[in-house]
């Protein structure tokens, strides 16, 4: 039960980010470029930042859910995807949700690779999630508009995904000590 009321909180402060993010006038010239503020909550699942010890027992969705990702993959998979769900359905339309989905896709997998090499800081991790989920929203929109003319923006999405990805990795840095002391 604490383990499912902790995820909700998480989710919840996904959504509050991803509509504070709404809020934000900020143009950057390029379509599709965002500060990515809620990949700070999937970055930190991925870390186990949000207590997800092995000191719980309650799996939310019964041992088998997706039993090749470990717990923190699980969680961070499940989290972001509600979070897209709901924020697309809250803050904006069927289209956003489709390259919402494909930004996380491509996202998560880095993201869990690089975690898993053990290679990659909590920041470069960070950075691999930016970069991914700019170069999946990137594919869907050469697939939606069926050219690949649009390529030319990839310098400036992954340039922009690094940016991002690195200052979502140092606040997540920060974070991650105290999250993991709150969920003892």
């Amino acid at each position: 039960m604490r383990r499912t009321a902790e995820l909700g909180l998480l989710l919840a402060m996904a959504l509050i980010l991803s509509y504070v993010e709404s809020l934000i006038p900020i143009s950057f010239g390029i379509p599709g470029i965002k500060l990515g503020l809620p990949n700070l909550i999937v970055l930190l699942l991925l870390y186990d930042g949000a207590g997800n010890s092995s000191s719980h027992a309650e799996e939310p969705f019964g041992k088998r859910s997706m039993k090749i990702f470990k717990k923190g993959e699980r969680d961070a998979l499940l989290v972001n995807g509600m979070r897209i769900i709901l924020s697309g359905f809250l803050f904006s339309n069927l289209y956003t949700i489709l390259y919402a989905l494909a930004g996380a896709v491509f996202s998560f997998f880095a993201m869990s690779a690089g975690r898993r090499a053990k290679k990659f800081s909590i920041v470069g991790v960070s950075v691999l999630g930016g970069v991914f989920h700019n170069v999946g929203q990137l594919l869907v929109a050469m697939a939606v508009v069926e050219t690949l003319a649009i390529a030319y923006y990839a310098p400036f999405l992954i340039a922009a995904g690094t940016v991002t990805g690195a200052l979502l990795g140092v606040v997540g840095m920060v974070l991650l000590p105290y999250l993991q002391r709150l969920s003892q």
